[in-house]
């Protein structure tokens, strides 16, 4: 056994050192070659090219692919061993293989979709489907042009076992960084076939905490682009995620994978600027304060809660009628009389906005119609006597064309929203009181909050969905793809409103229900969105296998799901053991105990380690006494925009999305947090951000799913022997 390693590891490193030499070879050609700054077209064309692959081999010559597949295909006679990597790169003379194969070309699926056995194996290409036989799957490791490891994970001539897990346990025990990495070395099948699938598809992805969602969702708009590119752009995309600390932890996979110019925002900044309004940091935080930091746990929803009827698609039907009332009466009563003896009907101007212009949405409409009176002004002018009457028509003319423009409707969102919500006063054919359709208590709130001049994110979808009734998608170019994060904390209404935004319904819609704590304007079922698409327009997906978190936390983790959410959609752990799963209870000091867990954790080989709390509040405290031991500390409170890794201090609900070698749950009692599923999914989501080691620390009352859950094998209680030795001393 340890003969064949051998001779593969010196195989892999003979080949290693003459792809190495190839590519250096290339890009010293490429260096060489003068850089052209004319004005020919083609050889800008030829220029842009050179830098592209300039580019690519720079990328390529540290690290240039990450596995090798031996395959020989039905009918073809010969087995070829294809070397995949993130980016593709032929050899210099012609070959009959590239040098490297880019992970996204079709005979590359065969890597990801091939996971062992004697039958033969088949890709998709597009000629149609080609089969034929595996005969190595092999995983390698290069970092820095050195070949750090080989490992086999089938082996048709070798009576040993496959060990498919084997590469992927290695890769998921490193430790992170502040940043989110590619996983494009350890894409699994099930991940491969969400990755690959059809453009143009609202593909609806359940996926448990640590699945890779939003890696998977990124290494799809790499593929879309390589597989699509005679279609698509990466400039006519965009990722909608959490918050713009999420959106730069998750910066770096995309250049890593080759691909820019994606865009990348919220949706609250996007609406926002779609609609030309600006948002204060304090008014997102005013509504996270309002669910998450009052006394007594979150407030009860129901489907008359603001954030849900506003984000239903109810709301919908009342704004159209809304919008509709406008533009029937939006004609001024009157005929047109820009000065003495001239004189346009009403009946024609009737005739221009309901006949000829009716194809355009209203704010255009109006344009259009006051942009055909300025024409008919200009051609009665011409009839002008004299030159004193021409002067004297031109005044009255251009004062007498704005007064009637203001008498048309105020064609702007906000101030239609505030009519509906009767916030401001409503035209005169107007009913006096407020659709009955909205709940009392939502209108109350809402005509309150708008009369303060708050816009609230729960306020967007229906003000862009005002804004694209009144102005159509002009100015706002369809976007080629869209992908949705955390999409559980999205409501049906914005999905609605983005359909108007994208071609083909193509949509990368990704979430966890597990992790609603965000209830008050989230789904609260995935039916909720597929109901949005017609059936051949949309697919759900579920991935159940957790690659984040060793055994032991996911095992806990699935205990307090099952216990206090009473869910099935529970996680599937990667065979990866670690340290069990600690529940401290405080001594004299609770402080004093978070601060030796901290040091205990952060003094070990860890890079990132986090202490998460209930609430802000809590967080800002415990971070101003923290920061007098630890200098490297910092504090997540949801204005920041930079996650720095390290050691960090945060309430657990600004935690989604990000993962932590080593996580600290601060308070995990009945002080804290109450009996209910909500207070569970809190829980179970500070719980799966850590990767390696999981500590919980208490009072002594603990929850009831807590303590279901911590009777599994994988919990251990108090301190660990070491530490609690160096505390005795």
């Amino acid at each position: 056994m340890e003969d064949n390693f051998q001779s593969a590891y010196q195989e892999e490193q003979e080949r290693l050192n003459t792809a190495l030499a190839e590519i250096d070879r290339q890009l010293a050609t490429l260096k060489s070659t003068p850089v052209y700054t004319g004005n020919d077209y083609t050889e800008q064309i030829l220029e842009a090219s050179r830098e592209q692959r300039r580019g690519n081999l720079a990328k390529l010559k540290q690290e240039p692919y990450f596995g090798r597949l031996d395959f020989e295909e039905n009918g073809g006679g010969e087995r070829k061993a294809l070397y995949i990597g993130k980016i593709g790169v032929d050899h210099e003379q012609v070959s009959d293989r590239p040098l490297v194969i880019d992970w996204r070309a079709p005979v590359a699926s065969l890597f990801y979709s091939f996971t062992g056995g004697k039958e033969p194996a088949s890709y998709e290409s597009p000629e149609g489907i080609v089969e034929g036989l595996v005969y190595l799957k092999r995983n390698v490791v290069i970092r820095k042009r050195i070949l750090e490891r080989v490992a086999d994970t089938f082996d048709r001539e070798s009576d040993g076992p496959a060990v498919s897990d084997e590469f992927l346990v290695y890769r998921l025990g490193e430790n992170k960084d502040n940043r989110l990495r590619d996983i494009v070395s350890t894409i699994q099948e099930e991940q491969d076939r969400i990755i690959r699938a059809a453009k143009n598809t609202a593909l609806i992805i359940q996926g448990v905490a640590g699945s890779g969602k939003t890696t998977v969702a990124l290494h799809r708009l790499a593929f879309l682009l390589y597989q699509y590119k005679e279609q698509v752009a990466a400039e006519r995309m965009i990722i909608f995620a959490p918050n713009r600390m999420f959106l730069d932890y998750i910066s770096d996979v995309l250049p890593e994978l080759g691909v820019g110019n994606i865009q990348q925002s919220t949706f609250a900044d996007w609406a926002a600027e779609m609609l030309g309004l600006e948002l204060t940091q304090g008014d997102a935080m005013e509504t996270l304060s309002r669910w998450f930091e009052s006394p007594g746990g979150m407030p009860e929803i129901t489907e008359q809660t603001p954030g849900r009827f506003k984000g239903s698609t109810a709301l919908m039907g009342i704004i159209q009628e809304a919008v509709r009332r406008l533009e029937s009466s939006s004609v001024p009563e009157g005929d047109f009389i820009p000065w003495e003896g001239a004189v346009l009907p009403r009946r024609t101007i009737l005739r221009w906005h309901n006949e000829e212009y009716a194809p355009y949405p209203p704010a255009k409409r109006k344009e259009r119609v006051m942009a055909r009176i300025h024409r008919w002004i200009e051609m009665e002018l011409k009839k002008s006597p004299s030159a004193a009457a021409l002067k004297d028509r031109k005044k009255k003319g251009a004062q007498r064309e704005k007064a009637y423009g203001a008498k048309w409707p105020k064609y702007d969102p906000l101030t239609i929203y505030k009519q509906i919500f009767r916030a401001v006063k409503t035209p005169a054919d107007w009913p006096a009181e407020a659709p009955e359709a909205i709940p009392a208590a939502v209108l109350k709130e809402t005509r309150s909050q708008l009369k303060k001049g708050a816009v609230l994110e729960e306020d967007l979808p229906p003000l862009l969905y005002i804004h694209y009734l009144l102005n159509g998608d002009e100015g706002a170019p369809k976007f080629d793809h869209i992908v949705i994060d955390e999409a559980q904390d999205f409501s049906p209404f914005q999905i609605a409103v983005l359909d108007l935004y994208v071609r083909g319904h193509s949509f990368t819609i990704l979430g966890d229900l597990s992790q609603g704590i965000h209830a008050y304007k989230g789904v609260h079922d995935w039916s909720e969105m597929q109901s949005l698409f017609a059936p051949e327009h949309t697919s759900y997906h579920a991935l159940t296998r957790s690659y984040r978190s060793t055994m032991e936390i996911i095992d806990f983790a699935n205990g307090i799901l099952s216990a206090g959410v009473h869910s099935d959609l529970l996680a599937v752990p990667v065979f990866r053991s670690g340290s069990p799963v600690r529940l401290i209870e405080y001594g004299e000091s609770r402080e004093a105990d978070i601060r030796s867990a901290l040091a205990d954790l952060s003094g070990r080989d860890y890079r990132t380690v986090a202490v998460l709390t209930r609430t802000l509040a809590d967080a800002a405290r415990l971070y101003e006494g923290l920061s007098e031991h630890f200098d490297d500390i910092h504090l997540i409170d949801g204005g920041i925009t930079e996650y720095q890794g390290g050691l960090s201090v945060l309430p657990l609900y600004l935690s989604k999305g990000l993962e932590f070698d080593a996580a600290i749950v601060a308070d995990a009692d009945l002080d804290a947090y109450g009996e209910t599923a909500w207070d569970a999914k809190l829980l179970y989501v500070g719980c799966t951000r850590a990767l390696h080691e999981l500590w919980l620390l208490h009072n002594g009352r603990l929850p009831d799913y807590l303590r279901e859950a911590a009777k599994g094998g994988e919990t251990a209680k108090g301190w660990p022997e070491v530490h609690s030795a160096a505390k005795a001393e």
